[in-house]
This record gives structure tokens, C-alpha cells and sequence, in this order.
């Protein structure tokens, strides 16, 4: 089965040579988000709530683009920047976006994240062709 990118006109602007989408068969694998503002292509300010928050919005935008939604996520990463001190803020962020869906999910610790981010969220999604 090829691998396609996807068109997702709503992600923030890529910094390398890299799809922020691309389909395989039935699932579409998510490139990882960090807390870029799509309209300013900077990243937000705030603490990393707010990061999380920015993160989950752009993978939303981004399942709109393709016409998927949380519920078919099938399984997310998490990294965090430096350590895990900061798992419990973005596990409450991450619980109010998926809801009572329970994607797969590993989270792991990073030296570091581009652009300084705190944090990085990538998903995989079944989005079967229709």
C-alpha cells in the first residue's frame, strides 16, 4: 500500500521535509504537533497548559482536513520536554479534548522539542477511504 500525504491546509506551517498527514491504507498517520499558532506560524505564549491546548487544537484542525474526528484516533504519543513533571497538566488538557474515547497513548520524556516547545503530540488515525 503507497503512502500518500494529505492535503491539511489547517496545520501550521511545516519546518522540514516532512507531511503533516499521510495516509497508509486505512490509517492516517498524524506528524507531531507542537504549540505553533497556525495564523502567525509562532509558537504561543503561556505555560504548558496553554501549549497543550494549542497542540490538541492544531491536531484537531488537522482531522478536520481530513475528515476524522477524536473518536478515530487509535493511538497518540505524548513527548515532554525535559522530564515528566509536567505529565499531570497535560493528561488533565488531553483528557477534556478526547473525552470518554481512550486512544493507545505513550508518553515520553525528550531532551528537547523544536522551537523550544514544551511539548509534541502525534496521533494515528483509522480513517478508512470512502
Amino acid at each position: 500500500m503507497p503512502a500518500t500525504p494529505l492535503p491539511t491546509p489547517s496545520a501550521p506551517p511545516v519546518a522540514g521535509p516532512y507531511s503533516p498527514a499521510v495516509r497508509a491504507g486505512d490509517l492516517v498517520f498524524l506528524a507531531g504537533q507542537i504549540p505553533i499558532d497556525p495564523a502567525t506560524g509562532a509558537l504561543v505564549e503561556g505555560d504548558v497548559s496553554d501549549q497543550a491546548r494549542q497542540v490538541l487544537a492544531n491536531i484537531s484542525a488537522v482531522l478536520g482536513d481530513i475528515r476524522a474526528q477524536w473518536t478515530d484516533v487509535v493511538k497518540a504519543t505524548i513527548f515532554l520536554a525535559g522530564s515528566l513533571e509536567h505529565f499531570a497538566t497535560v493528561n488533565e488538557v488531553y483528557a477534556g479534548v478526547v473525552g470518554d474515547h481512550r486512544p493507545a497513548r505513550s508518553t515520553v520524556a525528550v531532551a528537547a522539542l523544536p522551537a523550544g516547545a514544551a511539548v509534541e503530540i502525534e496521533v494515528v488515525v483509522h480513517a478508512p477511504v470512502d
